[in-house]
């Protein structure tokens, strides 16, 4: 399937800063239009419908000191200050002011719509070019340069509707994760399909061809090496694709140089490899890890090439009956307990949607996970 068209964001939206904010008291009022400042994006980090702050101008103010009053659906990044570092994301649900340490891309209606421009947003992470000083800033030009997947008006709010649905999701699962259990797998089959059936005709690959490192199997220690130390993920610390409590691993006394082989990294997937049929293949992405931390010997760790499939997609994926099938076909069946190895890991079948598509998808399926 060919990928979509990838266009600067200075071509499907106006990109500017906001304005400098006015010097005198006697410009701000309890009740007018709102003026946008960096602390009205913080509250919230994410926000697709931010109407209101903290300050307030009226007209003849904003007159005086020629501001530019933003439109509704304008997206809003911070450029320089602390919040650079942040990554806080907002998009106007009226028209505002807004000041001038924010970058403000008012989208072409005709090219883009501003709910795709806000979702795309929240997976373009520009805080590596930033400007390093005691307070980054980041130009308008890099992000004038920012490179967006643009699909047809249609397919644009198709993927919103979509996204919308998964960012209601998100909100679900901070109020009980059992919710968004049953809900996500049904989001992921929604926007890509059964892979059984695959019927978006997505290309089919095997796992192994975008492993970048891996798989490896973990350590094993002895009962009597427990007990403090470096902690220690086991088979029990992860359900349905995640770490349930890194806080409360238990500890072990190993060397350095064993710590440097079987330590885990941020977003490396670790599978199980033996254990009875029902929980083989269990796996979890590695996340906002506390301190160096290992896994054990009856799984396997590994980490995947992001510029082709983006481990948060790959997460769920492996959560899904289609791939548990699989493993139970390659298992090796002893007495009491079933295993897999590093060839069966590498041989599971993917369907594999352009990154862009996977890369939506995990924004919002994992920010609570």
């Amino acid at each position: 399937m060919m990928g979509l068209p990838v266009v600067p964001l200075s071509d499907i939206a106006d990109v500017v800063a906001g304005n400098p904010a006015p010097q005198n008291p006697e410009d701000f009022i309890d009740e007018g239009i709102p003026f946008i400042r960096m602390q009205d994006v913080g509250r919230y980090h994410h926000c697709s419908d931010l109407v209101d702050a903290v300050d307030h101008v009226t007209l003849e103010s904003a007159e005086r000191n020629r501001l530019r009053l933003f439109p509704e659906g304008s997206l809003l990044v911070p450029k320089s200050g602390a919040s650079v570092n942040l990554n806080h994301r907002a998009m106007l649900a009226r028209e505002a002011y807004v000041v001038s340490h924010l970058a403000v891309a008012i989208p072409d209606t005709r090219k883009i719509t501003p709910d795709y421009l806000y979702y795309w947003s929240l997976q373009y992470d520009p805080r590596s070019q930033a400007q390093v000083t005691s307070l980054p800033s980041l130009p308008l030009r890099l992000i004038k340069e920012a490179m967006v997947p643009l699909p047809s008006m249609e397919e644009q709010r198709r993927i919103v509707d979509i996204l919308k649905g998964a960012d209601g999701i998100r909100r679900l699962r901070k109020q009980g994760q059992e919710i968004a259990r049953q809900l996500i797998p049904a989001l992921f089959i929604d926007m890509f399909g059964n892979p059984e059936t695959n019927p978006k005709e997505w290309q089919v690959v095997q796992l192994g061809q975008l492993i970048s490192s891996g798989p490896q199997n973990g350590l094993y220690k002895p009962a009597s090496a427990y007990g403090g130390g470096t902690p220690i993920l086991r088979i029990d610390g992860f359900y349905d694709g995640f770490v349930t409590d890194l806080s409360t691993l238990r500890r072990l006394h190993i060397s350095g140089e064993e710590v440097g082989k079987y330590q885990l990294h941020e977003h490396d997937i670790v599978i199980n490899r033996v254990n009875s049929p029902e929980y083989l293949g269990k796996s979890a992405i590695i996340k906002n890890l506390l301190e160096d931390t290992v896994f054990e010997s009856n799984m396997m760790r590994f980490n995947v090439d992001d510029s082709q499939l983006d481990p948060r997609y790959l997460i769920f994926h492996l959560q899904l009956p289609a791939i548990k099938s699989q493993i139970l076909s390659k298992a090796k069946h002893a007495i009491n307990q079933s295993s897999i190895n590093q060839g069966d890991v590498k041989s599971l079948e993917l369907i594999l949607p352009p990154i862009d598509l996977q890369k939506q998808f995990g924004v919002f399926t994992t920010s609570s996970g």
